[in-house]
């Protein structure tokens, strides 16, 4: 435990996470950690966001921690119980806000590697592969990653396969290869802070430092050069209310852990 609050790193990053997500607004999310972090963000400061599953629960008051995005705790007080057809197509409408994703390995533009790590015929791993997460990451407004394990493993030069789309080779890029204008990662999450992505290069940029991180410690955790500018905030450590209602969402510690 760290700090007055005594919060764990994943507790941090799910308030981290929350904090990022407006009223009003809608977010897609998986389960796990994505879905702490709305349903924690729905209970504090955003009761009206509108948290959207990929099996089709649309708009539900979660009552707690769902097992997978097909739980039937994913409809509870929904505004719909749709279909996966139905809420991948509002997100290529435009009408999702936020996408919530995770990734094995990312480059400087954002891009995201699920799928393989090294040769595809003679691969070192087979991840998970996509799931809806290219849909996600192509047609959500904001795309916010969650990367727990920050290095040179998973920071890296060159991906061994792009499964989602970050901004490709660069400025203009994704435009170029056809997907909305104006979408894109927003947000990268880890455990040493919070990323962004520079309006001109649109190359990784450290925003945030967690508590007790240091810019060292950044540079060292990746294989290409971060953007890492003079003035850097530094994220807020969760209050004792935020602990109380995560342990709450989450009481098994399935998540957030024990």
């Amino acid at each position: 435990m760290t700090g007055s609050a005594a919060y764990n790193l994943t507790e941090l990053l799910a308030c981290v996470a929350a904090g990022l997500l407006d009223n009003g607004s809608s977010v897609f999310v998986g389960t796990g950690l994505p879905l702490v972090a709305g349903m924690l963000a729905q209970r504090t400061h955003a009761p009206g966001l509108l948290i959207i599953f990929e099996a089709g629960g649309i708009g539900p008051q979660v009552p707690a921690l769902p097992i997978s995005v097909g739980d039937s705790r994913t409809y509870y007080r929904a505004s719909a119980a749709s279909s996966m057809h139905d809420v991948m197509s509002a997100s290529q409408a435009g009408y999702v806000d936020y996408g919530f994703l995770g990734g094995a390995a990312m480059d400087c533009y954002g891009n995201v590697n699920t799928t393989v790590i090294g040769d595809w015929e003679h691969p070192k791993a087979r991840l998970p592969g996509s799931g809806g997460a290219n849909d996600v990451g192509s047609f959500c407004w904001r795309t916010i990653y969650l990367m727990r394990q920050q290095s040179p493993r998973t920071f890296v030069d060159k991906l061994d396969f792009i499964t989602t789309p970050g901004y490709l080779t660069g400025p203009g890029a994704r435009e170029a290869a056809g997907l909305p204008t104006g979408t894109g990662p927003w947000r990268v999450i880890t455990q040493l802070g919070v990323y962004g992505f520079d309006e001109l290069t649109r190359r990784l940029k450290l925003l945030v430092l967690h508590p007790g991180v240091t810019v060292q410690q950044v540079r060292e955790a990746s294989e290409f050069e971060i953007i890492i500018p003079d003035d850097l905030a530094v994220s807020p450590e969760p209050t004792p209310e935020q602990v109380r209602i995560l342990r709450e969402i989450d009481p098994r510690g399935m998540v957030i852990g024990k």
